[in-house]
C-alpha cells in the first residue's frame, strides 16, 4: 500500500510540470514530468519517529498550499537525511527523507500549487 502524492495547479486541478523523474514505489519507465509520487506506507513509522504529531501524509499535506508545506518538509528532510538504502521499500530515515526531499523541491518550485494525497 502507498500514498499517491500530487502537486496540482490550484485552477487546473492537474499535476504541475516538474523535472522528469523515475522515483517512488511505482513509476513510469523512462520517467514522467508530472508532480506525482507514490510513497510507500512503510515510511510512516519513520515519519512518526521524528514528528510526534505525524498522523499521515493526508493529514500533513492534503489540501495544503505548497508554500505552507515547505517548513515541515524542510524540517523532516533535515532530520531524516537523504541517504537512500538499496531497497526502496525499507523504512529507513534516508529513504523516507529522500522521498520528502522530492516533494520539497516541487513545493519550492510551485509555491501556489496544492497538495493532493490519496
Amino acid at each position: 500500500m502507498s500514498y499517491r502524492v500530487s502537486l496540482v495547479g490550484k485552477n487546473s486541478g492537474l499535476p504541475v510540470e516538474v523535472e522528469n523523474h523515475e522515483e517512488g514505489g511505482t513509476y513510469v519507465l523512462g520517467g514522467v514530468s508530472e508532480a506525482t509520487l507514490n510513497i510507500t506506507y512503510n515510511y510512516g513509522a519513520v515519519f512518526s519517529l521524528v514528528d510526534a504529531d505525524y498522523g499521515g501524509l493526508e493529514e500533513r499535506l492534503h489540501g495544503v498550499h505548497a508554500k505552507d508545506s515547505v517548513p515541515w518538509l524542510e524540517s523532516m528532510v533535515e532530520r531524516l537525511g537523504t541517504q537512500r538504502y538499496r531497497d526502496y521499500w525499507a523504512p529507513t530515515p534516508g529513504n523516507a527523507g529522500y522521498a520528502l526531499s522530492i516533494l520539497l523541491s516541487w513545493a519550492k518550485a510551485n509555491p501556489d500549487a496544492l497538495w493532493e494525497v490519496s
